[in-house]
């Protein structure tokens, strides 16, 4: 794997991590592009991260009146 792909991953998970996410899941996949007629190798960054938000009452709680939720 070569070693700008690497500084690119480090560089976005920092990115993330520093707006207040945790990454939970990451894949650095690289490849040759079967889309394009150079040999420059490609990669692709799938980043999971998660970020938890306090609920409007600041208890953590969410009430029964949440229309988000099914009922």
């Amino acid at each position: 794997m070569d070693d700008d792909m690497l500084e690119d991953q480090r560089q976005l998970v920092e990115l993330i991590e520093n707006e207040g996410w945790d990454i939970t899941d990451l894949e650095l996949s690289a490849y040759d592009s079967p889309w394009a007629d150079e040999d420059d190798p490609e990669a692709t960054v799938t980043i999971t991260a998660r970020k938890p938000y306090e609920s409007e009452d600041g208890d953590g709680d969410s009430s029964d009146d949440n229309p988000f939720r099914y009922k």
